[in-house]
């Protein structure tokens, strides 16, 4: 490798409502990392959600809980711009903000197969295949057989499969659980790192969800 290619910076991020982050959501972050050699990963919880018919949790709650989960990792970073945008939250935007800041660094983009399937229907999704390289999170299947999978966006940036072991947990079923009183604090800090189950408990949340 010539010294002006090991100098490029590799710049993540990782964007999603973290509503409320869980251990999935960690142990990507840190394959991520460790997997693509990132100088940096950034963590954006999203502000307004576009593409939610659910309304989010409070944005200073969401922040708080993200914070708390991804805490102490080396290399990774959250970020609130999302968060103080007005307007809608689009992937563009922040990922031309990350490269006006960091010029000549190459981006990933870290998604799950789910939102691979409806990367289409993002806003400018042509140019945020050509501004990041996009990495799919693959939980020990065939992400591509399974996720929607399109050569069109292929062809204009190769995907980059990122290996994960099965963790069948999802923020939605967490919300629906705490909702319907069948979590307890145990369980609960199973599927959320304990500092997120405590602020969970302590502040109340998704017991009306």
């Amino acid at each position: 490798m010539s010294s002006a290619a090991a100098s490029v910076l590799r710049i993540g991020m990782f964007g999603g409502s973290f509503d409320p982050p869980h251990r999935a959501h960690v142990a990507l972050a840190a394959a991520a990392v460790r997997q693509l050699q990132l100088d940096a990963l950034y963590i954006v919880p999203t502000g307004v959600a576009w593409h939610k018919a659910r309304a989010l949790s409070a944005a200073a709650d969401r922040l708080a809980m993200t914070r708390l989960a991804f805490a102490g990792m080396q290399r990774v970073v959250v970020d609130e711009r999302e968060l103080q945008r007005d307007g809608p939250s689009f992937t563009i935007d922040t990922l031309e903000a990350l490269q006006a800041e960091n010029p000549g660094a190459q981006l990933y983009l870290i998604i799950g197969k789910d939102q691979l399937a409806a990367l289409q229907t993002w806003h400018r999704w042509q140019d945020i295949v050509r501004v990041a390289i996009i990495c799919i999170a693959n939980r020990g299947d065939s992400a591509r057989a399974e996720a929607g999978f399109d050569c069109q966006i292929e062809l204009l940036n190769p995907l980059v499969p990122l290996q994960l072991p099965l963790m069948p947990v999802s923020a939605t079923d967490i919300r629906r659980q705490i909702a319907s009183g069948s979590l307890t604090s145990q369980s609960l800090a199973r599927l959320v790192p304990e500092a997120v189950a405590r602020y969970i408990e302590s502040h109340r949340l998704y017991l009306l969800a």
